[in-house]
């Protein structure tokens, strides 16, 4: 089993990630400057997990502390999430952008290099494909990134993907999700955005909690079956699961493996919203408003690199997804 520092590891996909790495034996360290994670994620991870993780609150910006986190321990990869996400934030703010997600990342692989960790997993995403051509989506296919954020991620790969060329890494990961909902069964922890939600999943659910008035569906006039966005939802269980596949096929080879983490299957917003009020019993309010400038009609991956190179594959269903995504949604707010 291996040693292995999660940057943003008390956010949304990280915490869910520190789990299925725990589950499986991996002695695993968080490192995260809690700007867009809540410091009561650590102890509910130990209450799930019954281990205490050590977690350093570091900006990854800050090279010297992060060198110094790991000259303290002898650590075999990195898994890295920390980076900002919003589309619509990185159009309003590209140097924020820029600097948190690209300077972060020149930043931990400074301090990877001179601790001589040769292998990193990196939390990319279905943005680098832009709008696709066609569906399914494969590796294959062409990189063209719409908004500030996917260029971001798309640099992110190619600044890791070159220190493996050039030797500096060993190995790479590049998991390019799609769009990852719900939450752990426990319900201790879950997707928590700071001010209004920019996904659909906890937006609904807040709707769902008498939070928000109603949900806004952007364009009815796609063509797809119901006029709806169609995309790929992933539960972030499975995604945390294929993260520990990456990592421990990594320690094994070398080179740099880009690698869709989805369902292959695409579902409207339509879809989900009436597979989210089945499941909890909930009437959602919604409205139709305006299409998002750079939205795809559809976007959903094809998986097969996942089965064959990671041996994974997605299992949890929409149902799931709902159940669990509400679960936390209720018992959070019961706890606040």
């Amino acid at each position: 089993m291996a040693r292995i520092l999660l940057t943003g590891g008390a956010g949304f996909i990280g915490s869910h990630t520190a789990v299925a790495l725990l589950a499986r034996g991996h002695e695993v360290a968080l490192l995260d400057n809690f700007s867009n994670a809540s410091r009561s994620v650590p102890p509910r991870l130990k209450e799930i997990t019954r281990v205490d993780c050590p977690v350093h609150e570091v900006d990854i910006r800050d090279t010297e502390a992060v060198r110094q986190i790991f000259a303290a321990a002898a650590f075999e990869a990195v898994i890295h999430f920390a980076a900002l996400k919003a589309v619509g934030e990185s159009e309003a703010n590209p140097l924020l952008y820029f600097d948190v997600n690209v300077a972060g990342t020149l930043s931990l692989l400074t301090a990877m290099r001179h601790a001589g960790i040769g292998r990193i997993v990196f939390s990319s995403s279905a943005t680098v494909y832009g709008a696709p051509e066609h569906c399914p989506i494969a590796e294959i296919a062409p990189l063209h990134a719409t908004n500030i954020y996917g260029r971001t991620k798309l640099i992110m790969e190619d600044m890791i993907g070159d220190l493996v060329r050039t030797g500096i890494l060993s190995t790479a990961f590049l998991l390019r999700y799609f769009n990852p909902v719900g939450a752990h069964p426990s319900g201790l922890i879950g997707e928590a955005p700071c001010g209004v939600p920019t996904n659909l999943m906890p937006y609904l659910c807040q709707v769902a909690a008498r939070q928000r008035d109603c949900l806004t569906i952007f364009g009815n006039d796609y063509p797809t079956p119901d006029g709806t966005g169609i995309r790929d939802y992933l539960h972030v269980m499975d995604l945390a699961e294929a993260h520990c596949a990456a990592v421990e096929v990594a320690l094994g080879t070398h080179g740099t493996h880009a690698v869709n983490l989805g369902t292959g299957t695409g579902h409207s917003v339509m879809e989900l919203l009436h597979a989210f009020e089945n499941t909890t019993g909930i009437e959602i309010p919604y409205k139709i408003g305006a299409r998002r400038p750079g939205d795809a009609p559809s976007c959903y991956a094809d998986p097969a690199l996942a089965k064959t190179m990671l041996g994974w594959t997605a299992k949890r269903t929409l149902v799931d997804m709902c159940r669990d995504s509400w679960r936390w949604q209720f018992l959070s707010a019961k706890v606040k």
